[in-house]
């Protein structure tokens, strides 16, 4: 009876000892999870076009968010709310070569083979269409720069966030009052056969029509229009008072090249891309090409010099400058912007739950003030806090200089029309 009373006391102990080290193992695990629970780094995937059509516009636009993560990183990281503590970023970034169906493939990728935590769309509404139903089929949350298409943005779909620049269905209300003021009684509209574009022309039509302004043209071309000498022809033959072409980067340039060779002079020109890449556009069309032509103004050319996230104009330029030259233009910043978004939101979700990013970034809107101008977006997650004041391209010396003309309240000079 001892011995088998003195097994039953080391059995007893035993499992007591076993019961107190679990316990203290149960313990430190908890204690460890709450601090080790935090990822090591915060994942970012983007695609980018590298090469191609819309190389000039995404590239710097790579770069731009390129800053913003260099920038934190030389802090420790991104501050992560839900953690308390900065988190170094990482970035995973394909080249989709310009191409609508490899970005579709490399978006996928990006979600369910690198596993991000943050998903960014490439430049534009084109590149960014594929994303939009990859992202909402997995419930990932795209950080949509500059694809600014309406049909992006739905009731049912909570997955995605406009970070740069507002809908362009409302980019030409500026545009379409200023014809209005000048009493423009014909304007021809040529404009690309995408979201972007196509959005814009409807918009415009809808409300020059509505203020007793003629379309007398209004045609759609395919995005890849190089050729615009016959268009030119067809258009004078209207005898417009305004022309509106609406295309990306490389439409613009040959608009103007080929409205320059043809000798034809409208009393006003406006084309989108100028004011976004000025340099680009001044090495190319050169001064004559584009002196007394109208575009969209952008946040680039202002001074903030108070923001409530990131850099101000001033240190922006400076850093650009410094690290990423190709970046000092509109696309540059919007990159960099794109960036603060992100970092709002992973600064003030409860998780890095996709859903619960998207409530920190509509907890934020309207109060979040940046380079870029205020961030505010509807439910839907369209950006609607900027406006883009018509601006003029006025000559210098050398070159031209962009100024706003309208609306007249952030004027900074007077509009030339018709133009010399």
């Amino acid at each position: 009876m001892k011995l088998i009373r003195s097994k039953a006391m080391a059995v007893s102990m035993s499992l007591a000892a076993l019961s107190l080290l679990a316990a203290a193992c149960g313990s430190s695990s908890t204690s460890s999870s709450s601090t080790s629970s935090a990822p090591k780094d915060i994942t970012i995937g983007t695609a980018y076009a590298g090469t191609g059509t819309y190389a000039t516009s995404s590239l710097p636009e790579l770069d731009g968010l390129k800053l913003w993560i260099q920038l934190e990183n030389k802090k420790g990281g991104a501050y992560v709310g839900a953690y308390h503590k900065r988190i170094p970023l990482k970035l995973v970034a394909y080249n989709d070569q310009s191409s609508a169906s490899t970005a579709s493939v490399l978006y996928n990728q990006l979600i369910t083979q690198n596993k991000v935590n943050i998903l960014v769309a490439d430049f534009g509404s084109v590149l960014t269409a594929p994303a939009v139903a990859i992202a909402q089929a997995h419930k990932q949350l795209l950080f949509d720069q500059s694809g600014t298409g309406i049909p992006f943005f739905t009731p049912n779909n909570p997955y995605i966030v406009l970070c740069d620049l507002p809908e362009s269905s409302i980019w030409p209300s500026p545009l379409a009052q200023y014809l209005g003021v000048k009493k423009i009684k014909n304007v021809a509209i040529v404009y690309d056969s995408n979201d972007f574009d196509q959005s814009q022309a409807e918009t415009l039509k809808s409300k020059l029509t509505a203020e007793g302004v003629k379309v007398g043209y209004y045609q759609a071309v395919p995005t890849s229009t190089s050729s615009y000498g016959t268009l030119i022809k067809t258009i004078q033959a209207t005898h417009p008072g305004a022309v509106l072409e609406l295309g990306y980067q490389p439409n613009d340039t040959a608009f103007l090249e080929q409205l320059q060779s043809s000798g034809v002079k409208f009393p006003m020109t406006f084309t989108v891309f100028p004011g976004q890449l000025l340099s680009l556009f001044q090495n190319q069309v050169g001064k004559k090409g584009l002196e007394y032509t109208y575009t969209y103004g952008t946040n680039y050319f202002n001074n903030y010099t108070s923001v409530s996230e990131g850099l101000t104009t001033k240190g922006l330029l400076a850093d650009i400058k410094t690290y990423y030259p190709s970046a000092n233009n509109t696309l540059g910043l919007l990159g960099y912007n794109t960036g603060l978004v992100v970092q709002a939101a992973l600064k003030n979700a409860t998780s890095l739950s996709q859903l619960a990013l998207r409530n920190a970034l509509t907890k934020v809107s309207g109060s979040l003030n940046t380079v870029n101008g205020n961030f505010k977006i509807n439910s839907e997650g369209a950006q609607v806090g900027e406006l883009l004041p018509l601006a003029q391209l006025f000559p210098t010396s050398s070159s031209v200089k962009l100024k706003v003309v309208y609306p007249t309240a952030s004027a900074s000079a007077s509009a030339v029309y018709p133009a010399p």
